[in-house]
């Protein structure tokens, strides 16, 4: 979340910066709750400066004796004691009613835009940086991912709709093996460019996923497991591992800490019927390998280049046509203050779709968490977080699949994923 005292002291700054990301109308009480919040608390540590100075007086008094009057004097003091408590006891509430009110509003409010970063409503508003790779050409009738892998007998949208709806599918054979190639493929990579490898869990409590910026604002895009523990399945590797440290403070030599980790993601894609129903574009279940950064608030902005560049690389070792795009602040993630999409060229499609999503959530995510490390000055300083896809598996395996088709139904298997699928050059029918 923001910094409250930022907010109030630049509430027009902060309003401008977001106008393409939340209604301003949001902040619109802020600064009134942040003063009751400031006058309520000085009120009670006032009352409870009372308190103590009442104790240390009535303390001296017993010192001085045991006589009626001392008694008398006591009393009346402990009646003031009395006075003064149950003020504190009718402010308490009332402060922790301000605190939630602040609270309820600044959960809810996304991150500011960083350098940079294009001021837009929407997706129309991005900017390509690059591209890189040309997309094939073919001298027969291009198939979509679909066709090509129920034409080889290795998908199954209509058995998965079967056991479990819509979004769902059921890999065999070479698609399955491709999928779990892709992940080891991922993570050797990554691992190669200094990432550490972490297997989370896959089930986290509403905590976790407030950390991270999933909570309170998207409760229904997530799947919640009923019974008598609330957890949630995870939309993606990043909120398990980037709460990894919540709470913690980072020695300077671990600052940046770079993790890579698996996950199944689970997603309930609400507000999205209607939109990539064919396919394993939008999936309610799918699995992905994420980067995960912690580092210092002057590096965060080059690692972010960085990370982009270790997503690159993937889509470069599999010779997948791909380019990068900056997105504008309407399109960003909730969390994110600077975020490059990868797309990769799907051919059926004649265009670009994401594959890999690279953000900067600056101190955001951090300041949720309470997640900091030990300068160089010594001094505690909230971490900047990052993350991105390393990349999306099932987006991969349709970007394969279409980009390496064949006239007679088969596909060529990207020469760096061979040594993870046993040397295998061609996926057949099965």
């Amino acid at each position: 979340m923001l910094d409250l005292k930022f907010v109030t002291e630049h509430l027009e700054d902060v309003k401008e910066a977001l106008r393409h990301r939340v209604d301003p109308a949001i902040l619109a009480n802020i600064s009134d709750l942040a003063d009751r919040r400031r006058s309520q608390i000085a009120e009670i540590q006032d009352l409870r400066a009372q308190q103590n100075a009442a104790n240390k007086e009535i303390k001296a008094m017993f010192k001085k004796g045991k006589g009626e009057d001392v008694k008398a004097a006591v009393d009346a003091k402990r009646g003031e004691l009395k006075a003064l408590s149950d003020k504190v006891k009718e402010l308490d509430p009332l402060l922790k009613e301000t605190e939630e009110q602040i609270s309820d509003i600044m959960l809810a409010v996304p991150n500011m835009p960083g350098e940079g970063v294009p001021q837009g409503a929407d997706e129309s508003d991005n900017l390509e940086i690059r591209r890189w790779g040309e997309p094939a050409t073919f001298d027969f009738d291009i198939r979509d991912h679909v066709d090509i892998g129920e034409g080889l007998g290795i998908l199954d949208f209509e058995r998965a709709a079967k056991l479990s709806g819509a979004r769902f599918a059921v890999s065999y054979g070479d698609a399955a093996r491709m999928e779990h190639a892709l992940i080891q493929f991922f993570l050797t990579t990554l691992a190669d460019r200094g990432y550490t490898e972490v297997l989370p869990p896959f089930l986290v409590n509403r905590q976790t996923m407030t950390g991270t910026g999933q909570l309170p604002k998207f409760e229904e895009d997530l799947f919640k497991v009923s019974g008598d523990r609330e957890l949630f399945l995870v939309p993606t590797a990043e909120v398990p591992v980037t709460n990894l440290h919540a709470g913690e403070i980072l020695p300077a030599d671990k600052v940046p800490t770079r993790y890579c980790a698996y996950s199944s993601c689970f997603r309930s894609e609400a507000g999205s019927y209607g939109r990539d129903m064919r396919g394993l574009i939008r999936m309610h279940q799918f699995q992905k390998v994420e980067m995960i950064k912690f580092t210092a608030p002057e590096t965060s902005f080059d690692e972010l280049e960085g990370m982009v560049g270790d997503a690159e690389y993937i889509l470069q070792q599999l010779g997948l046509p791909y380019r990068v795009m900056l997105l504008s602040a309407g399109d960003m993630g909730f969390s994110a203050a600077k975020c490059y999409d990868l797309e990769v060229w799907l051919p059926s499609q004649d265009t670009y779709r994401e594959i890999s999503s690279c953000s900067n959530c600056t101190d955001f995510q951090a300041r949720r968490m309470k997640i900091r490390y030990k300068n160089e000055q010594g001094k505690n300083t909230l971490v900047h977080t990052l993350n991105g896809s390393g990349l999306a598996v099932g987006r991969t395996l349709v970007a394969i699949l279409e980009n390496y088709q064949q006239a007679d139904g088969s596909v060529i298997i990207p020469e760096a994923l061979r040594p993870f699928m046993g040397g295998k050059e061609r996926i057949l029918a099965q």
